[in-house]
């Protein structure tokens, strides 16, 4: 008897170890799209979504034994993923009957674009995700239906959870893409522990275009770190019932501004990892898009590029 209960503490201990080795510093979940690009010039098909955009960046943060993507995609597109692979990035790919497809056709404005999603790729589902163990949990969310509730409450109670909004905030219908409000926000809201919004999603959510008073009605209804992006307006966070204002660093040129939200939640979540406080990180966060938008593809940068446009500026983050 004496035996067995010593073997069976030793195989407790085990899973307990087993599992902490296992724990990851932050994962991101989301699915990888193909992005078929129109212009009155050519047509482009190139890898997208914030899981992608996200991966990439931690890459070059040199971080990449900690993180761990969760995507699910089709078989055609799996490219993708061995590209990410081939840089020592962890990826889980869950099955999937199809890639989310987007087609975004510009006219010679490129403020003038006309959106469709061509296919979509399964939700996430609690029991995928059940073996998966992080610290922190970021959502890159594309559609509406990505995350149920139910996949928001389970990982919520697993580690620190964090949600980028903006697919909430979409709809397919026909293909086409509609703004929608977030349905069931105020119970989703109630376990996300870091929200990113844009202006223009922070109105939809609350109706108010106070930035603010947007802000608090989101803290009221259960967010514990509220990140409102104001492109070169520079950032918003609420957090602790206090405001912080994080600047803009001016880049050196504006070549693409597509995933600097996702580039700026991945130096967020690096720094809070790090037990940064909330202007560090935002000031770090801002720093890494700003080298984001100088460049087109996903943030290439380097960790000591972004402290160098901190320490070398006269913008600071200030307390309102």
């Amino acid at each position: 008897m004496a035996a067995y209960i010593k073997n069976t503490i030793f195989a407790t201990n085990f899973s307990q170890q087993y599992i902490l080795m296992d724990m990851k510093d932050i994962c991101c979940i989301g699915h990888i799209t193909l992005d078929k690009i129109v212009t009155p010039k050519q047509t482009t098909y190139m890898p997208g979504g914030t899981s992608y955009y996200f991966s990439h960046g931690i890459y070059h943060l040199n971080d990449k034994r900690n993180y761990m993507l969760v995507t699910a995609l089709a078989p055609s597109e799996y490219k993708a993923v061995d590209e990410l692979r081939d840089k020592g990035i962890e990826v889980e790919v869950l099955p999937s009957r199809h890639t989310v497809y987007f087609e975004n056709v510009y006219e010679e404005n490129q403020n003038n674009r006309k959106q469709r999603v061509l296919a979509k790729a399964d939700p996430f589902t609690v029991e995928e995700l059940k073996h998966i163990n992080a610290k922190f949990f970021h959502l890159g969310s594309l559609l509406s239906d990505d995350f149920s509730l139910d996949v928001i409450k389970y990982l919520s109670e697993k580690g620190i959870l964090s949600v980028d909004a903006q697919g909430y905030l979409r709809e397919v219908r026909d293909e086409k893409v509609y703004p929608v409000d977030w349905n069931g926000k105020e119970e989703a809201l109630k376990y996300i522990d870091i929200l990113k919004v844009n202006e223009h999603e922070a109105e939809v959510l609350t109706g108010s275009s106070d930035y603010q008073e947007a802000a608090k009605k989101l803290a009221k209804w259960g967010v514990k770190e509220v990140l409102l992006t104001l492109g070169s307006e520079g950032s918003l966070i609420h957090a602790d019932g206090k405001f912080y204002k994080i600047p803009a660093y001016p880049p050196t040129e504006v070549v693409d501004a597509t995933g600097c939200g996702d580039t700026y939640m991945l130096g967020y979540l690096y720094m809070r990892n790090k037990n940064s406080s909330y202007t560090e990180a935002g000031c770090f966060a801002a720093a890494l898009s700003t080298i984001k938008l100088a460049q087109s593809g996903p943030f290439c940068g380097t960790e000591e590029e972004a402290l160098s446009i901190i320490r070398n500026s006269e913008l600071h983050a200030e307390e309102l």
